[in-house]
Protein backbone atom coordinates (compact mmCIF):
# COMPACT_ATOMS: atom_id res chain seq x y z
CA UNK A 1 0.00 0.00 0.00
CA UNK A 2 1.97 3.65 -1.03
CA UNK A 3 1.85 5.84 1.70
CA UNK A 4 0.45 9.33 1.22
CA UNK A 5 2.90 12.11 0.62
CA UNK A 6 2.84 14.67 3.11
CA UNK A 7 2.37 17.21 0.67
CA UNK A 8 -0.73 16.15 -0.37
CA UNK A 9 -1.95 17.09 3.15
CA UNK A 10 -2.46 20.73 1.87
CA UNK A 11 -3.67 20.61 -1.69
CA UNK A 12 -5.81 17.03 -2.27
CA UNK A 13 -9.71 17.53 -1.81
CA UNK A 14 -10.34 16.98 1.63
CA UNK A 15 -13.22 13.85 1.40
CA UNK A 16 -11.04 11.30 -1.16
CA UNK A 17 -7.89 12.42 1.08
CA UNK A 18 -9.59 11.58 4.46
CA UNK A 19 -10.92 8.44 3.67
CA UNK A 20 -8.03 7.30 1.36
CA UNK A 21 -5.92 7.72 4.98
CA UNK A 22 -9.19 6.36 7.15
CA UNK A 23 -10.33 3.08 5.00
CA UNK A 24 -7.30 0.62 6.45
CA UNK A 25 -8.60 1.99 10.19
CA UNK A 26 -11.64 1.87 9.67
CA UNK A 27 -12.05 -1.37 8.14
CA UNK A 28 -9.30 -2.94 11.04
CA UNK A 29 -11.03 -1.38 14.08
CA UNK A 30 -15.09 -2.30 12.64
CA UNK A 31 -13.20 -6.14 12.58
CA UNK A 32 -12.06 -5.36 16.26
CA UNK A 33 -15.57 -4.97 17.42
CA UNK A 34 -15.97 -8.09 15.84
CA UNK A 35 -14.45 -10.17 18.78
CA UNK A 36 -16.88 -9.18 20.96
CA UNK A 37 -20.03 -9.41 19.02
CA UNK A 38 -19.66 -12.61 17.70
CA UNK A 39 -19.25 -13.89 20.99
CA UNK A 40 -22.53 -12.46 22.18
CA UNK A 41 -24.15 -13.52 19.29
CA UNK A 42 -23.41 -17.09 19.80
CA UNK A 43 -23.30 -16.83 23.46
CA UNK A 44 -26.98 -15.64 23.64
CA UNK A 45 -28.11 -18.49 22.56
CA UNK A 46 -27.09 -20.28 25.20
CA UNK A 47 -28.79 -18.93 27.89
CA UNK A 48 -29.63 -15.14 28.93
CA UNK A 49 -27.46 -15.68 32.05
CA UNK A 50 -24.39 -16.55 30.39
CA UNK A 51 -25.03 -13.89 27.81
CA UNK A 52 -25.51 -11.18 31.18
CA UNK A 53 -22.14 -13.24 31.89
CA UNK A 54 -20.63 -11.64 29.36
CA UNK A 55 -21.66 -8.55 30.17
CA UNK A 56 -20.18 -8.98 33.38
CA UNK A 57 -16.71 -9.73 32.17
CA UNK A 58 -16.62 -7.08 29.52
CA UNK A 59 -15.02 -4.56 31.55
CA UNK A 60 -12.19 -6.62 32.27
CA UNK A 61 -11.44 -7.28 29.07
CA UNK A 62 -11.52 -3.86 28.31
CA UNK A 63 -8.64 -3.31 30.64
CA UNK A 64 -6.47 -5.49 28.78
CA UNK A 65 -7.43 -4.22 25.98
CA UNK A 66 -6.95 -0.53 27.35
CA UNK A 67 -3.14 -1.82 28.41
CA UNK A 68 -2.09 -2.99 25.14
CA UNK A 69 -3.99 -0.30 22.95
CA UNK A 70 -2.28 2.20 25.41
CA UNK A 71 1.14 0.51 24.92
CA UNK A 72 0.65 0.36 21.58
CA UNK A 73 -0.03 4.35 21.00
CA UNK A 74 2.99 5.32 22.73
CA UNK A 75 5.41 2.37 20.78
CA UNK A 76 3.66 3.95 17.31
CA UNK A 77 4.66 7.64 18.25
CA UNK A 78 7.80 6.83 18.98
CA UNK A 79 9.15 4.30 16.17
CA UNK A 80 7.78 7.20 13.80
CA UNK A 81 9.21 9.64 14.86
CA UNK A 82 12.72 7.71 15.35
CA UNK A 83 12.27 6.95 12.07
CA UNK A 84 11.77 9.66 10.44
CA UNK A 85 15.08 11.01 12.47
CA UNK A 86 16.94 7.83 10.56
CA UNK A 87 17.40 6.33 14.08
CA UNK A 88 16.03 2.44 13.37
CA UNK A 89 18.17 1.42 16.00
CA UNK A 90 16.13 3.49 18.94
CA UNK A 91 13.32 2.41 16.72
CA UNK A 92 14.10 -1.50 16.97
CA UNK A 93 15.25 -0.79 20.68
CA UNK A 94 11.51 0.96 21.03
CA UNK A 95 9.66 -2.34 19.83
CA UNK A 96 11.46 -4.80 21.22
CA UNK A 97 10.66 -3.15 24.89
CA UNK A 98 7.19 -3.02 24.13
CA UNK A 99 6.89 -6.48 23.11
CA UNK A 100 8.99 -7.40 26.72
CA UNK A 101 6.16 -4.92 28.50
CA UNK A 102 3.87 -7.38 27.08
CA UNK A 103 5.44 -9.94 28.04
CA UNK A 104 5.47 -8.64 31.87
CA UNK A 105 1.57 -7.63 31.20
CA UNK A 106 1.01 -10.84 30.28
CA UNK A 107 2.41 -12.59 33.54
CA UNK A 108 0.89 -10.67 35.84
CA UNK A 109 -2.62 -10.67 34.46
CA UNK A 110 -2.57 -14.59 34.16
CA UNK A 111 -1.11 -15.11 37.23
CA UNK A 112 -4.61 -12.99 38.48
CA UNK A 113 -7.08 -14.34 36.27
CA UNK A 114 -5.80 -17.89 37.05
CA UNK A 115 -6.24 -17.73 41.09
CA UNK A 116 -8.73 -14.58 41.42
CA UNK A 117 -10.88 -14.56 38.56
CA UNK A 118 -14.07 -14.85 41.02
CA UNK A 119 -13.12 -12.80 43.60
CA UNK A 120 -12.52 -10.08 40.22
CA UNK A 121 -15.96 -10.91 39.32
CA UNK A 122 -17.46 -10.77 42.52
CA UNK A 123 -16.32 -6.73 42.35
CA UNK A 124 -19.09 -6.25 39.35
CA UNK A 125 -22.32 -8.20 40.63
CA UNK A 126 -23.29 -10.62 43.80
CA UNK A 127 -25.24 -12.52 41.81
CA UNK A 128 -24.52 -16.19 41.98
CA UNK A 129 -25.99 -17.32 39.28
CA UNK A 130 -23.68 -14.90 36.99
CA UNK A 131 -20.33 -15.24 39.15
CA UNK A 132 -19.04 -18.67 37.65
CA UNK A 133 -19.76 -18.09 33.60
CA UNK A 134 -18.01 -14.95 33.95
CA UNK A 135 -15.39 -16.72 35.75
CA UNK A 136 -14.87 -18.86 33.60
CA UNK A 137 -14.68 -17.04 30.68
CA UNK A 138 -12.51 -14.22 32.03
CA UNK A 139 -9.92 -16.91 33.50
CA UNK A 140 -9.28 -17.90 30.03
CA UNK A 141 -9.11 -14.65 28.39
CA UNK A 142 -6.72 -13.43 31.07
CA UNK A 143 -4.23 -16.68 31.22
CA UNK A 144 -4.22 -16.38 27.15
CA UNK A 145 -4.13 -12.58 27.56
CA UNK A 146 -0.45 -13.00 25.67
CA UNK A 147 -1.94 -13.14 22.59
CA UNK A 148 -3.73 -9.71 23.17
CA UNK A 149 -0.96 -7.85 23.94
CA UNK A 150 0.82 -9.35 21.70
CA UNK A 151 -1.21 -8.92 18.79
CA UNK A 152 -1.69 -5.43 19.88
CA UNK A 153 1.64 -4.15 20.46
CA UNK A 154 2.69 -6.07 17.27
CA UNK A 155 -0.01 -3.97 15.13
CA UNK A 156 1.37 -0.81 16.75
CA UNK A 157 4.53 -1.61 15.70
CA UNK A 158 3.56 -2.30 11.96
CA UNK A 159 1.94 0.87 11.54
CA UNK A 160 4.93 3.01 13.24
CA UNK A 161 6.81 2.33 10.02
CA UNK A 162 4.01 3.15 8.05
CA UNK A 163 2.22 -0.07 7.07
CA UNK A 164 -1.30 -0.05 7.93
CA UNK A 165 -2.14 -3.27 5.20
CA UNK A 166 -0.64 -5.87 7.74
CA UNK A 167 -2.37 -4.76 10.52
CA UNK A 168 -5.67 -4.86 8.61
CA UNK A 169 -5.06 -8.20 7.14
CA UNK A 170 -4.03 -10.08 10.89
CA UNK A 171 -7.61 -8.54 12.05
CA UNK A 172 -9.39 -9.79 9.32
CA UNK A 173 -7.45 -13.09 9.80
CA UNK A 174 -8.19 -12.83 13.72
CA UNK A 175 -11.96 -12.13 12.60
CA UNK A 176 -12.55 -15.03 10.60
CA UNK A 177 -10.99 -17.74 12.98
CA UNK A 178 -13.36 -16.31 15.62
CA UNK A 179 -16.49 -16.44 13.69
CA UNK A 180 -15.90 -20.08 12.69
CA UNK A 181 -14.30 -21.40 15.87
CA UNK A 182 -16.94 -20.25 17.61
CA UNK A 183 -20.22 -22.19 17.44
CA UNK A 184 -17.63 -25.68 17.39
CA UNK A 185 -16.58 -24.84 20.78
CA UNK A 186 -19.27 -23.36 22.23
CA UNK A 187 -22.19 -25.71 20.98
CA UNK A 188 -19.67 -28.80 20.85
CA UNK A 189 -19.99 -29.11 17.07
CA UNK A 190 -17.79 -31.81 15.30
CA UNK A 191 -15.37 -33.64 17.30
CA UNK A 192 -15.05 -30.75 19.69
CA UNK A 193 -16.77 -30.72 23.11
CA UNK A 194 -19.53 -28.58 24.38
CA UNK A 195 -17.62 -25.65 26.36
CA UNK A 196 -20.48 -22.98 26.76
CA UNK A 197 -18.65 -19.62 27.54
CA UNK A 198 -15.30 -21.00 27.88
CA UNK A 199 -16.01 -21.92 24.21
CA UNK A 200 -16.09 -18.45 23.60
CA UNK A 201 -13.05 -17.60 25.73
CA UNK A 202 -11.05 -19.92 23.84
CA UNK A 203 -11.90 -19.13 20.61
CA UNK A 204 -11.44 -15.54 21.54
CA UNK A 205 -7.75 -16.36 22.43
CA UNK A 206 -6.98 -19.12 18.93
CA UNK A 207 -8.04 -15.88 17.13
CA UNK A 208 -5.54 -13.93 18.81
CA UNK A 209 -2.81 -16.30 18.39
CA UNK A 210 -3.07 -16.78 14.85
CA UNK A 211 -3.11 -13.07 13.83
CA UNK A 212 0.09 -12.98 16.64
CA UNK A 213 1.30 -15.27 14.32
CA UNK A 214 0.71 -13.51 11.34
CA UNK A 215 1.95 -10.24 12.82
CA UNK A 216 5.50 -12.36 13.71
CA UNK A 217 6.02 -12.74 9.80
CA UNK A 218 5.29 -9.20 9.56
CA UNK A 219 7.97 -8.07 11.97
CA UNK A 220 10.19 -10.18 10.44
CA UNK A 221 9.88 -9.10 6.67
CA UNK A 222 12.48 -8.18 5.00
CA UNK A 223 11.03 -4.77 3.69
CA UNK A 224 10.62 -3.41 7.45
CA UNK A 225 13.15 -1.04 8.67
CA UNK A 226 14.28 -2.71 11.90
CA UNK A 227 16.00 -5.60 12.79
CA UNK A 228 14.60 -6.97 15.78
CA UNK A 229 16.61 -9.70 18.00
CA UNK A 230 16.10 -11.38 21.07
CA UNK A 231 20.20 -11.97 21.56
CA UNK A 232 20.50 -8.20 21.63
CA UNK A 233 16.93 -6.93 23.52
CA UNK A 234 17.99 -4.93 26.41
CA UNK A 235 15.65 -2.97 29.32
CA UNK A 236 15.98 0.29 27.73
CA UNK A 237 13.90 2.75 31.25
CA UNK A 238 14.42 6.28 29.11
CA UNK A 239 12.36 4.43 26.08
CA UNK A 240 10.23 2.54 28.07
CA UNK A 241 9.35 6.08 29.62
CA UNK A 242 9.39 7.46 26.48
CA UNK A 243 6.61 5.28 25.22
CA UNK A 244 4.43 5.87 28.21
CA UNK A 245 4.58 9.25 28.28
CA UNK A 246 2.37 9.23 25.25
CA UNK A 247 1.08 6.15 25.58
CA UNK A 248 -0.16 6.58 29.10
CA UNK A 249 -3.34 9.09 28.57
CA UNK A 250 -4.39 6.81 25.79
CA UNK A 251 -4.22 3.87 28.62
CA UNK A 252 -6.35 5.96 31.15
CA UNK A 253 -9.21 7.04 27.99
CA UNK A 254 -9.87 3.29 27.55
CA UNK A 255 -10.01 2.25 31.27
CA UNK A 256 -12.69 5.26 31.33
CA UNK A 257 -15.28 3.37 29.15
CA UNK A 258 -14.33 0.08 31.13
CA UNK A 259 -15.40 1.47 34.84
CA UNK A 260 -18.47 3.06 32.85
CA UNK A 261 -19.70 -0.21 31.90
CA UNK A 262 -19.10 -1.94 34.88
CA UNK A 263 -21.29 0.46 36.71
CA UNK A 264 -23.74 1.00 34.27
CA UNK A 265 -23.85 -3.12 34.86
CA UNK A 266 -24.28 -2.08 38.48
CA UNK A 267 -26.96 -0.06 38.43
CA UNK A 268 -28.74 -1.85 35.88
CA UNK A 269 -28.72 -5.15 37.86
CA UNK A 270 -30.63 -3.34 40.26
CA UNK A 271 -33.60 -3.53 38.44
CA UNK A 272 -33.46 -6.86 36.06
CA UNK A 273 -30.79 -9.46 35.48
CA UNK A 274 -31.58 -9.16 31.66
CA UNK A 275 -30.48 -5.50 31.97
CA UNK A 276 -27.43 -5.98 32.17
CA UNK A 277 -27.21 -8.65 29.32
CA UNK A 278 -28.88 -5.74 27.10
CA UNK A 279 -25.98 -3.76 27.78
CA UNK A 280 -23.23 -5.86 27.01
CA UNK A 281 -25.29 -5.95 23.77
CA UNK A 282 -25.65 -2.33 23.57
CA UNK A 283 -22.09 -1.75 23.51
CA UNK A 284 -21.10 -4.33 21.46
CA UNK A 285 -23.11 -2.83 18.90
CA UNK A 286 -22.31 0.68 19.88
CA UNK A 287 -18.58 -0.25 19.15
CA UNK A 288 -19.39 -1.98 15.73
CA UNK A 289 -20.89 1.74 14.60
CA UNK A 290 -18.62 3.99 16.65
CA UNK A 291 -15.58 2.41 15.40
CA UNK A 292 -15.49 3.93 11.76
CA UNK A 293 -15.88 7.33 12.86
CA UNK A 294 -12.57 6.58 15.14
CA UNK A 295 -11.34 5.20 12.08
CA UNK A 296 -12.18 8.69 10.49
CA UNK A 297 -10.23 10.37 13.21
CA UNK A 298 -7.19 8.49 11.71
CA UNK A 299 -7.53 10.66 8.53
CA UNK A 300 -9.19 13.57 10.08
CA UNK A 301 -6.59 14.35 12.38
CA UNK A 302 -3.41 14.15 10.40
CA UNK A 303 -5.05 16.62 7.74
CA UNK A 304 -5.96 19.00 10.73
CA UNK A 305 -2.66 18.97 12.28
CA UNK A 306 -0.78 19.09 8.72
CA UNK A 307 -2.94 22.56 7.61
CA UNK A 308 -2.29 23.59 10.90
CA UNK A 309 1.66 23.22 10.77
CA UNK A 310 1.34 25.23 7.72
CA UNK A 311 -1.10 28.14 8.57
CA UNK A 312 -3.67 27.04 5.97
CA UNK A 313 -6.81 28.26 7.76
CA UNK A 314 -9.60 27.68 5.12
CA UNK A 315 -8.31 24.02 4.76
CA UNK A 316 -8.73 23.39 8.64
CA UNK A 317 -12.13 24.93 8.92
CA UNK A 318 -12.98 22.80 5.76
CA UNK A 319 -11.66 19.74 7.51
CA UNK A 320 -13.62 20.66 10.73
CA UNK A 321 -16.25 21.52 9.29
CA UNK A 322 -16.58 18.11 6.38
CA UNK A 323 -15.13 15.71 10.09
CA UNK A 324 -18.42 16.60 11.76
CA UNK A 325 -20.78 15.97 8.92
CA UNK A 326 -19.50 12.88 7.91
CA UNK A 327 -18.82 11.49 11.26
CA UNK A 328 -22.76 12.34 12.27
CA UNK A 329 -23.85 10.53 8.92
CA UNK A 330 -22.41 7.48 10.50
CA UNK A 331 -23.37 7.62 13.75
CA UNK A 332 -27.17 8.72 12.72
CA UNK A 333 -26.78 5.23 11.17
CA UNK A 334 -26.86 3.54 14.83
CA UNK A 335 -30.06 6.29 15.55
CA UNK A 336 -31.86 4.50 13.11
CA UNK A 337 -31.45 0.84 13.93
CA UNK A 338 -31.81 1.72 17.54
CA UNK A 339 -34.53 3.71 17.23
CA UNK A 340 -36.64 1.81 14.32
CA UNK A 341 -35.29 -1.91 15.12
CA UNK A 342 -34.47 -2.22 18.51
CA UNK A 343 -36.35 -5.85 18.89
CA UNK A 344 -34.25 -7.19 15.82
CA UNK A 345 -31.29 -6.28 17.00
CA UNK A 346 -32.11 -7.94 20.24
CA UNK A 347 -33.02 -11.06 18.83
CA UNK A 348 -29.67 -11.37 16.61
CA UNK A 349 -28.52 -12.59 20.07
CA UNK A 350 -31.99 -14.17 22.07
CA UNK A 351 -35.07 -14.28 21.52
CA UNK A 352 -36.50 -14.64 24.87
CA UNK A 353 -39.83 -12.37 24.63
CA UNK A 354 -38.94 -10.72 28.05
CA UNK A 355 -35.45 -9.53 26.80
CA UNK A 356 -36.57 -8.65 24.09
CA UNK A 357 -39.15 -6.01 25.67
CA UNK A 358 -36.98 -5.32 28.17
CA UNK A 359 -33.68 -4.59 25.00
CA UNK A 360 -36.39 -2.49 23.23
CA UNK A 361 -36.65 -0.11 26.02
CA UNK A 362 -33.00 0.35 26.66
CA UNK A 363 -32.23 0.73 22.87
CA UNK A 364 -35.39 3.04 21.81
CA UNK A 365 -34.03 5.64 24.38
CA UNK A 366 -30.58 5.27 24.29
CA UNK A 367 -30.54 5.69 20.60
CA UNK A 368 -31.71 9.01 21.05
CA UNK A 369 -28.25 10.42 22.24
CA UNK A 370 -26.19 8.69 18.59
CA UNK A 371 -26.65 11.98 16.46
CA UNK A 372 -24.95 14.14 18.32
CA UNK A 373 -22.22 11.93 19.37
CA UNK A 374 -20.32 12.29 16.12
CA UNK A 375 -19.96 16.07 16.48
CA UNK A 376 -18.30 15.49 20.04
CA UNK A 377 -15.84 12.72 19.30
CA UNK A 378 -14.70 14.76 15.94
CA UNK A 379 -14.00 18.13 18.58
CA UNK A 380 -12.40 15.70 20.68
CA UNK A 381 -10.30 14.53 18.46
CA UNK A 382 -9.48 18.41 16.69
CA UNK A 383 -8.39 19.11 20.32
CA UNK A 384 -5.49 15.71 20.18
CA UNK A 385 -4.46 16.89 16.21
CA UNK A 386 -4.43 20.53 17.70
CA UNK A 387 -1.97 19.25 20.91
CA UNK A 388 -4.11 19.73 23.24
CA UNK A 389 -3.93 15.89 25.05
CA UNK A 390 -5.97 17.42 28.43
CA UNK A 391 -9.18 19.03 26.52
CA UNK A 392 -9.70 15.54 24.36
CA UNK A 393 -9.55 13.53 27.82
CA UNK A 394 -11.59 15.86 29.99
CA UNK A 395 -14.01 16.01 26.88
CA UNK A 396 -14.08 11.84 26.80
CA UNK A 397 -14.61 11.75 30.84
CA UNK A 398 -17.43 13.89 30.76
CA UNK A 399 -19.14 11.97 28.02
CA UNK A 400 -18.24 8.70 30.13
CA UNK A 401 -18.32 9.24 33.24
CA UNK A 402 -18.52 12.93 34.62
CA UNK A 403 -22.14 13.63 33.04
CA UNK A 404 -23.79 10.42 32.40
CA UNK A 405 -23.19 8.13 35.51
CA UNK A 406 -24.74 10.61 38.00
CA UNK A 407 -27.54 11.88 35.63
CA UNK A 408 -28.19 7.76 35.14
CA UNK A 409 -28.09 6.72 38.88
CA UNK A 410 -30.23 10.21 39.84
CA UNK A 411 -32.86 8.90 37.29
CA UNK A 412 -32.82 5.16 38.97
CA UNK A 413 -34.04 6.67 42.51
CA UNK A 414 -36.32 9.02 41.23
CA UNK A 415 -38.41 7.50 38.19
CA UNK A 416 -38.90 4.45 36.49
CA UNK A 417 -36.86 1.80 34.85
CA UNK A 418 -37.32 2.36 31.37
CA UNK A 419 -36.78 6.24 31.96
CA UNK A 420 -33.71 5.77 33.36
CA UNK A 421 -31.54 4.93 30.09
CA UNK A 422 -32.96 8.69 29.08
CA UNK A 423 -29.18 9.48 31.02
CA UNK A 424 -27.45 8.63 27.56
CA UNK A 425 -29.05 11.50 25.53
CA UNK A 426 -29.10 13.87 27.99
CA UNK A 427 -25.07 13.34 28.88
CA UNK A 428 -24.38 13.43 24.76
CA UNK A 429 -26.51 16.49 24.63
CA UNK A 430 -24.98 18.21 27.79
CA UNK A 431 -21.63 17.63 26.34
CA UNK A 432 -21.81 18.45 22.78
CA UNK A 433 -22.99 21.86 23.71
CA UNK A 434 -19.87 22.25 26.05
CA UNK A 435 -17.42 21.02 23.59
CA UNK A 436 -19.05 23.40 21.14
CA UNK A 437 -18.64 26.15 23.04
CA UNK A 438 -15.24 25.19 24.34
CA UNK A 439 -14.05 24.23 20.89
CA UNK A 440 -15.81 27.23 19.01
CA UNK A 441 -13.56 30.00 21.10
CA UNK A 442 -10.23 27.80 20.96
CA UNK A 443 -10.62 27.77 17.33
CA UNK A 444 -11.47 31.40 17.42
CA UNK A 445 -8.08 31.93 19.39
CA UNK A 446 -6.23 29.49 17.27
CA UNK A 447 -7.07 30.70 14.15
CA UNK A 448 -6.08 34.35 15.12
CA UNK A 449 -2.36 33.15 16.63
CA UNK A 450 -2.13 31.67 13.36
CA UNK A 451 -2.89 34.61 11.16
CA UNK A 452 -0.41 36.85 13.61
CA UNK A 453 1.66 33.55 12.50
CA UNK A 454 1.41 34.02 8.89
CA UNK A 455 1.70 38.25 8.78
CA UNK A 456 4.59 38.12 10.54
CA UNK A 457 6.24 35.21 8.01
CA UNK A 458 5.27 37.18 5.19
CA UNK A 459 7.31 40.09 6.61
CA UNK A 460 4.39 42.45 7.30
CA UNK A 461 4.64 43.11 10.79
CA UNK A 462 1.18 43.67 12.82
CA UNK A 463 0.64 47.47 14.18
CA UNK A 464 1.34 47.98 17.32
Amino acid sequence: MKRVSSKRMGTEPIIPLMFKLAFPAMIGMSIQALYNVVDSMYVGRISEESLSALSIAFPVQMVLIALGAGTGIGVTSFISRRLGAHKNKDATLAAENALFLGILYWIVVALVGYFFSDQIIMLFSDQAVLIQPASEYISIIMIGSIFIFFSMISNNIIRGEGNTFTPMIALIIGAVVNIVLDPFLIFGWWIFPEMGVRGAALATVIARAVSSVFLLYGLQAKTVDMNLSLKNFKINLPIIKEIYRVGLPGIFMQMIGSVTIALINIIAGNFHIYAIAVIGIFFRLQSFILMPVFGLGQGFMPIMGYNFGAGNINRMKNTLTLGMIISTVLTTIGFVLFTFFPAQLISLFNDNPEMIQIGQDILSRIGLSFPIIGISVIGSLTFQALGKGLNSFLISFLRQIGILLPVMYWLSKVTTFENIWYAFPLSEFSVAVIMYVWLYFFMKKTYATIEERNKITLGEMPIR
